[in-house]
């Protein structure tokens, strides 16, 4: 069984939104696409609370991207975006959000940030998407989505140490790239068994 895991396709990481990410609503038509050739679909949505510490706007003194040290390691601090019920955490408008047998919402918890769809940046709480697809039987994994450095890299490496099939389709990925952090997410996951494909 093949899972097409759509991650963060939503407004505030396309154009216009908070934190856009370059060419974010370029991939809406072709994962669309994409779904009809797999057995199941999730899609995940980054859904913070107002004041999440992962905003700069929490942390006095610090502006977005700048890092921070959190009990958990490092972070990035970002733009406020993806505030639960806000405009910019809705989906885009144009993705088939009536094919996925599964919405998974991450970064509730106010004080860990969750780039991956497997378990918060604490790297131990998990958020159940494992155990979706166990009992499923789902076992190939192909990951798209907003943005490849971030939660689709975190979200793959995961994947692959949870022993999934995985593979990134990075034609339907866009990237912040922020300090070289698209080049250090590719080697990565080349480095953890995680296949990087494009359209032929």
């Amino acid at each position: 069984m093949h899972a097409l895991i759509v991650i963060d396709v939503q407004l505030d990481f396309c154009p216009g939104g908070a934190l856009a990410v370059p060419g974010g609503d370029e991939i809406v038509a072709p994962i669309n696409a994409l779904m009809d050739a797999v057995d199941t679909v999730v899609l995940t949505q980054d859904w913070h609370p107002a004041g999440h510490s992962s905003f700069a706007s929490a942390h006095a003194g610090k502006a977005p991207y700048e890092l921070t040290e959190m009990p958990y390691g490092p972070q990035v601090l970002w733009p406020d975006h993806c505030v639960i019920g806000s405009a910019g955490a809705a989906f885009h408008p144009a993705l088939n959000t009536d094919r996925a047998d599964l919405i998974l919402r991450k970064g509730y918890n106010p004080a860990i940030d969750s780039y991956s769809a497997f378990f918060e940046n604490d790297r131990r709480t998990p958020t159940g998407l494992e155990g979706y697809l166990r009992t499923r039987g789902i076992e190939r994994l192909t990951l798209v989505g907003l943005a490849t450095d971030f939660c689709v890299t975190y979200s793959a490496l995961d994947a692959a140490k949870l022993d999934f099939t995985v593979t990134v389709r990075e034609d339907l990925c866009r990237a912040i790239d922020l300090d070289g952090s698209l080049s250090a997410a590719r080697a990565g996951m080349q480095g953890a068994g995680v296949k990087l494909a494009r359209a032929a």
